[in-house]
């Protein structure tokens, strides 16, 4: 109940949100802010109660799925009581409600999970990496947008409500700064805490994990060293994310709906 009452928050969020850049592309978020609040609160509550299950926690895809929506939101509210981000949640909204739509009306393909306390911190600083990089993708795709519209001399709803480009290209890299140091910290967490990457079958989620944690090392040596900007900082924030995509996504595919057969 506390799901499809997230849902429904969001998706009034998401129609205020329309109509008021219809009307006003500067309008002020904090109702937007309140609204997506709300939407958060509930969506933590659902989500409690279908990560903690009787005898572990529940890891499936669809799950996951909503907790990393959950993370963002929250990560992308915080950050937006000082930084007008509050386009962000154009995308974020739908695609929360989507995440935790699929969660609540799949039943889990994954048996609970019983974890010790510094693999669930290894879990937890994994979300979190995953999240800010997740954010920092969809803040590279809207710099790009931006830049498009810029050179092309247009100026639509969603131009007039978006930070000057400088901002956005300072919070990108932001994002991917704190995204980079927590993927280091799940990619060191996880050698420490895992015994056997073979027997846990985690191989190929390493393996992309550690291809992404290059090209975004590669992103922000260019960044210090050469300048990078533009679209050679979104293509290469776009490449280390699709890496985990790969990474994470794909291995959970993988090993719920094609070894599960």
């Amino acid at each position: 109940m506390l799901g499809f009452a997230a849902i429904a928050a969001y998706a009034y969020g998401l129609v205020y949100h329309l109509l008021q850049l219809r009307n006003d592309p500067h309008f002020n978020p904090i109702l937007l802010q309140v609204i997506t609040g709300i939407g958060i609160s509930l969506h933590a509550l659902a989500i409690s109660g279908l990560l903690l299950i009787e005898g572990g926690l529940d890891l499936s895809l669809f799950k996951i799925l909503a907790l990393l929506a959950l993370v963002i939101n929250i990560l992308v509210f915080v950050s937006g009581l000082k930084k007008p981000l509050h386009s962000l949640y154009l995308v974020l909204l739908p695609v929360s409600a989507l995440c935790l739509l699929a969660a609540l009306t799949n039943p889990s393909t994954k048996p609970p999970a019983l974890m010790s306390a510094p693999i669930q911190a290894h879990v937890l600083i994994s979300i979190l990496a995953y999240s800010l990089l997740a954010i920092a993708a969809l803040q590279a795709l809207l710099a790009g947008y931006q830049d498009w519209q810029l050179k092309h001399k247009h100026q639509n709803i969603l131009m007039r409500t978006l930070p000057p480009v400088q901002t956005m290209e300072i919070l990108l890299f932001e994002l991917i700064w704190a995204g980079e140091i927590l993927l280091t910290l799940s990619l060191v967490s996880g050698f420490l805490f895992f015994d056997d990457l073979f027997a846990q079958h985690l191989v190929h989620k390493v393996a992309f994990s550690l291809v992404a944690w290059f090209v975004y090392a590669i992103l922000l040596w260019g960044r210090h060293s050469r300048g990078w900007r533009g679209n050679k900082a979104i293509r290469w924030t776009w490449g280390g994310f699709i890496a985990i995509l790969l990474g994470y996504i794909g291995s959970k595919v993988v090993m719920e709906f094609i070894f599960i057969q």
